[in-house]
């Protein structure tokens, strides 16, 4: 068994301790992961390790060299047993990495446990050793744990793959449990915060029973869910037992939350429904080359569109479905999809699969050309996702028989391929999809969704939307009103103006972001002044009024739309 012990006696400097104890193989590689299953950017976590130690069981000091960025190697060990220490920098306030200050410690074991190169598969052991001042904290994870005496706990997994897909947390906790189509759940929330608890409790039951009711089984024994409230962060990562959520305290229930969720409370459902959803689709149900990764290296898949594309559409019709919003507010929130997709130029540079493949360039290094020259694959994929399950309901089939094809086929040992969604949609139809599903993936062709939508009895119009005035994103700061970024297509593009200007005067007139919009809606030309770096610069625009589009949805058919928005 692989033994680590962690200690936090210097949290104060973000510090955590590390310990690990093993028997070694006669040239033992130690290694730490490159990056995080299910974010996909490499992440350099060794960045993080210091003063990387090793001794004998005697005591005495072994040389231990580091040969890659994320490598180090043992000599002469002889299956001796040895130890490791050193220390983990851990000041990340996200859910990728570790983060230990006096009010909380969390660790992803994926950037502190250094793993042992051809050991991967031992059993392994984490004692974690909390400072007496911080014993009261209490323990969130996915793992199998044991109190021994307080302030001092025993986690287990089967393998080194599963320890570090599987993040733990203690801190000063509010949680709660439950029971969804009989298997526990607990939910548990740290940080300053004044959730309504009873609340939450009554909505987070329905959106996982409806979940795992719609697959016919889950794929764990047992489920946690571990939030961080903050001011202003969001985000959450999936794994196969737990979620590790971060977002802001005024996303959580209020005590006078009324009885459809306001938009803000709207969101964290639906990041909860959304991180649920992944234990089935990227943690269950996989790419191929995702059943074993890599983890020192990029991982490459276009079928991303997939699994957080489909993800994303099943993340807000589960809230509709499980009760917790009403159907206008699920059409507000598909309208908000489409409205952001109809709004991305880069929708007809880069297809969804070309997004999928691209994400470990892309996706998480967006800069102020992005929107330009790339598509979401969560985004699109998601109104893919639309587009197929419409489209297989008008040939007596839905997504949802597709889904539980999915898991039905992981369960056999059968995971995704490029071909699987083609073959499934054939299967369940009769008819070769070959096409139709090429068309939606592979070519930057707009989505069918004027055609698809008036067969389940939805209207859809496009009207024009002013909420980029001359294709500008535009914040004010104290100097000026600065270009955040830029349509390629925008009139202010047109007329030289560029991300990172700073725009000061509109013929004669101070600039402010209000002033902007004015001018955005007129039709003719006027002088912009503005400057780039230290350097004044003068611009011609020709306005044309609004250039953006948004779309109107609305149900004309009720009985119709019943066969779409119902399981």
């Amino acid at each position: 068994m692989l033994h680590y012990q962690i200690e936090f006696d210097d949290y104060r400097q973000h510090l955590i301790h590390v310990t690990a104890r093993f028997l070694a193989d006669p040239t033992q590689v130690l290694s730490l992961p490159t990056w995080i299953p299910g974010s996909y950017l490499i992440r350099e976590f060794s960045k993080h390790i210091e003063s990387v130690r090793a001794y004998d069981e005697d005591g005495r000091v072994l040389q231990i060299q580091k040969f890659e960025k994320n490598k180090w190697r043992l000599f002469n060990t002889d299956h001796e047993l040895i130890t490791v220490e050193y220390d983990v920098y851990a000041y990340d306030l996200s859910v990728r990495g570790a983060y230990v200050d006096q009010n909380r410690l969390y660790v992803n074991p994926a950037c502190a446990c250094l793993g042992l190169d051809g050991q991967e598969g031992k059993a392994v052991e984490v004692e974690v050793f909390l400072p007496k001042e911080l014993r009261h904290f209490q323990l969130a994870t996915g793992l199998k744990s044991k109190t021994l005496v307080k302030g001092r706990y025993t986690l287990y997994a089967d393998s080194y793959a599963q320890l570090i897909d599987s993040p733990f947390e203690l801190a000063d906790q509010s949680r709660f449990s439950f029971e969804a189509n009989g298997i526990p759940h607990e939910f548990v929330v740290s940080g300053k915060h004044a959730m309504n608890a009873q609340r939450m409790q009554q909505d987070i039951e329905k959106i996982c029973s409806t979940e795992i009711s719609m697959f016919g089984s889950a794929p764990f024994k047992d489920y946690t869910f571990m939030t961080m409230a903050t001011g202003n962060s969001y985000g959450g990562l999936e794994h196969p037992n737990s979620t590790s959520l971060i977002t802001p305290r005024d996303d959580l229930p209020k005590a006078n939350e009324p009885e459809q969720p306001s938009k803000d409370y709207q969101r964290f459902l639906g990041l909860c429904s959304h991180e649920y959803f992944h234990s089935w689709l990227v943690k269950f149900i996989r790419p191929e080359n995702f059943v074993n990764y890599d983890l020192n290296k990029e991982g490459y898949t276009s079928l991303l569109w997939i699994f957080e594309g489909f993800t994303s559409y099943y993340d807000d019709l589960i809230l509709l479905r499980s009760g917790v919003i009403n159907q206008d507010a699920y059409l507000s929130l598909l309208k908000a999809q489409i409205d952001r997709y109809l709004q991305n130029p880069g929708r007809l540079v880069q297809s969804v699969s070309e997004s999928s493949f691209d994400a470990w360039v892309k996706f998480y290094r967006q800069d102020e050309n992005s929107n330009n020259a790339g598509t979401s694959y969560y985004n699109k994929g998601c109104l893919v996702a639309l587009c197929l399950d419409l489209g297989l309901r008008l040939r007596g089939s839905s997504l949802d028989a597709l889904m539980r094809k999915l898991y039905e086929n992981a369960q056999n040992g059968i995971q995704v391929n490029e071909r699987t969604i083609f073959n499934l949609c054939n299967e369940l139809t009769g008819d070769d999809w070959l096409e139709q599903i090429n068309h939606l993936i592979n070519t930057t062709d707009e989505l069918p969704l004027d055609q698809l939508f008036p067969e389940f009895g939805v209207s859809f119009t496009l009207k024009n939307d002013k909420s980029l005035p001359l294709g500008l994103k535009l914040a004010d700061k104290p100097e000026g009103v600065l270009v955040q970024s830029a349509r390629r297509d925008g009139a202010g593009t047109n007329a030289g103006l560029s991300a990172n200007d700073v725009i000061v005067a509109i013929d004669g007139l101070k600039a402010t972001v209000k002033l902007v919009e004015q001018y955005a809606k007129l039709e003719g030309t006027y002088s912009v002044y503005a400057f780039r770096r230290d350097e004044f610069m003068q611009f011609e625009v020709q306005s044309a009024g609004s250039e953006l589009a948004e779309v109107e949805l609305k149900i004309e058919d009720q009985v119709k739309a019943e066969k779409w928005l119902t399981a």
